[in-house]
């Protein structure tokens, strides 16, 4: 029987492969929602069964509200992950987070409009609690991975993400400064709500690459500013994902994997066949 991965990783702007992979597999996924970003690639790291696939497509095709995150985090589920990783790129909106440093977040800003938040649907309601919408087990985790990786790495922090594909206007990134927002991206929303629906457990090891707009010491954000940051750090993040493959223990010890224990609301003599077989790998064990 093959090993289930014990960590998904999902990478964005500058992440596009994982480095140091052995027994290397692709595979090419459809679910319910669709096709994938990209292939899959299944490899070894460290020993270590890992899954990742390239938010934006090989060579960056999606912007992020073309991303199909549902198939995404489904196809992670049915290779049998219960860990994600999201590497992204991120905006500071605070003077002592800076570019270069790593950000992992504890709290989550839903801006974005345009984009299919839940996999319930079709006669199938969930409220599922984001009340602390990560992992706090995995945050941890991930924090120690990118310290043994000798990074700098602030532990908590409110990430906002908004619709993009364009930069915040000056008047925007002050406002998000306002509501105390911490960093700001494109793609956690409606990633983290997704994974929690799926009952796996999801953290993010954030990359400043810049200041926004809101510095005026500091020039405005730009895609050259952002990838030559993330290429600085892509060594960074390898090992750091390296450090925290070795450091997952078999079980889990957070509450993520019974997250839709409650959260089921509708009868389950109502819920249609056709919604049932397509929910089936969430919902399963839950519906008689």
């Amino acid at each position: 029987m093959e090993a289930k991965p014990v960590l998904g990783v999902i990478g964005g702007s500058g992440l596009y492969a994982m480095q140091g992979l052995e027994a290397v597999e692709t595979r090419e996924l459809e679910t319910p929602f669709g096709v994938p970003s990209s292939p899959v690639i299944l490899g070894d790291l460290n020993g270590k069964r890992i899954a990742f696939i390239a938010r934006h497509g090989l060579g960056h095709l999606l912007s992020p509200s073309e991303v199909n995150y549902r198939a995404n985090i489904y196809a992670l589920k049915m290779l049998g992950v219960e860990r994600i990783l999201s590497v992204s790129a991120c905006g500071s909106l605070r003077e002592d987070y800076v570019p270069g440093e790593i950000v992992v977040p504890d709290q989550l800003f839903d801006h974005t409009r345009n984009r299919k938040r839940t996999f319930f649907e079709d006669g199938l309601v969930a409220h599922v609690s984001v009340a602390d919408p990560f992992c706090s087990d995995l945050n941890q985790r991930i924090a120690e991975s990118v310290e043994q990786a000798d990074g700098t790495v602030h532990r908590g922090g409110t990430f906002i993400t908004i619709e993009g594909p364009r930069f915040s206007t000056r008047a925007e990134s002050n406002t998000y400064r306002a509501w105390n927002m911490s960093i700001i991206g494109m793609t956690t929303s409606p990633e983290a709500f997704l994974a929690r629906e799926a009952e796996l457990c999801y953290g993010v090891m954030a990359h400043v690459t810049d200041y926004d707009v809101w510095h005026v010491s500091e020039e405005p954000v730009s895609v050259e500013m952002v990838i030559r940051t993330l290429r600085a750090n892509t060594e960074l993040a390898q090992q750091a994902i390296a450090n925290l493959v070795g450091s997952l223990p078999a079980e889990r010890a957070c509450e993520c994997g019974s997250a839709l224990e409650f959260a089921i609301i509708t009868q389950p003599d109502r819920v249609s066949k056709a919604t049932r077989e397509r929910l089936a790998l969430l919902v399963g064990r839950y519906l008689p």
